[in-house]
């Protein structure tokens, strides 16, 4: 069974209800549709009737909720929310409405704000910003978590490293800046993101051009850090580093270099030192190993919202949705 195969299952044994507010795209409602034929989650679509008519074209929407932002019995519940989240910002109901009817991306985000939804799926047709600031001002983060970043699950043919050839691989995403304490963080959120995705134990590894100090440079310190950081507050995951990317996954070449380490040559969650690193290491695989990339996945959102590349496919829209639902599973 392939992974997203596996997650579909796993998003059907607790239905969730996920919003996707891109009306104005063709792919949503083919999306929903399969969704809600295969029965992995309750889709809810937000649009007036009108909106809805002149985009859904011949797709039946027979078994899943259309909400008219217009007429919604809980339109007034959201706007005093948006207001009560936003006061210190200058929210007034008026800029709320507005806001609310102008980017129905922060309406799926109060419905999930005030337990009407589990999550929401955006993307399609704008930006990463667009789907992820919606969900900061409202949902926020996480407590104790400082950031949003991104991972990918990674689906290897044929490989014989990670587990089973799935990784989970981060930041590929989102954070452009990283110090020790921000990949500390992303690595301990993919560690989590990894076992509730894979359901096996994470071994994390962050990388580096370095293995155990045989290159010298504040960033090679910098990855280093970040390890003594993960094991001081969650001495329960297992990590290690800095190593180089074959020292991480293959034995041989972790028994040369990092005898001893109970992550060298078996790591499954890969630590990226920058975004950069992250971005191209996720399309190398990709495109030579001919891998699935599922994502990107955003972990350490109060509440699950997930991103889509807006050249994605129906296909890919279902896959997201059903990984945000087990992430709500999960919450």
């Amino acid at each position: 069974m392939s992974f997203i195969d596996d997650i579909k299952a796993q998003a059907k044994k607790d239905i969730k209800t996920i919003v996707l507010p891109e009306y104005m795209d063709s792919r949503t409602y083919e999306a929903a549709v399969k969704i809600a034929r295969e029965g992995i989650a309750r889709v809810v679509l937000i649009g007036t009737p009108e909106e809805i008519a002149a985009n859904k074209g011949d797709f039946d929407l027979t078994g899943i909720t259309v909400i008219d932002p217009k007429t919604d019995p809980n339109r007034q519940k959201y706007i005093d929310k948006f207001v009560e989240l936003r006061a210190k910002k200058g929210m007034t109901p008026e800029k709320a409405e507005e806001q609310m009817m102008s980017d129905y991306m922060y309406y799926a985000c109060l419905m999930c704000k005030c337990g009407d939804a589990d999550g929401a799926v955006s993307g399609a047709c704008h930006s990463t910003g667009n789907t992820i600031r919606p969900a900061l001002q409202l949902l926020k983060t996480k407590p104790g978590i400082s950031s949003v970043s991104g991972f990918f699950v990674m689906d290897v043919p044929d490989c014989e490293f990670g587990e089973n050839g799935r990784f989970v691989f981060a930041d590929c995403a989102v954070n452009v800046d990283f110090d020790s304490a921000k990949l500390a963080e992303i690595a301990i959120l993919s560690a989590q993101s990894f076992e509730a995705f894979i359901g096996a134990e994470a071994k994390v590894a962050m990388l580096s051009y370095s293995t155990k100090g045989s290159a010298k440079h504040d960033d090679v310190t910098k990855v280093a850090e970040a390890v003594k950081l993960v094991k001081e507050s969650h001495p329960e995951i297992k990590v290690d580093g800095e190593l180089q990317f074959d020292a991480a996954i293959v034995p041989s070449v972790a028994s040369l270099k990092a005898p001893g380490s109970d992550v060298a040559g078996h790591a499954n969650t890969i630590i990226f030192p920058s975004l950069e690193a992250g971005n191209i290491g996720y399309k190398l695989v990709q495109r030579l190993a001919k891998a699935g990339a599922y994502g990107p996945v955003l972990q350490g959102l109060s509440m699950p919202v997930n991103d889509l590349s807006r050249g994605c496919y129906a296909d890919d829209i279902v896959g997201v949705v059903a990984m945000t639902a087990v992430q709500a599973q999960k919450a």
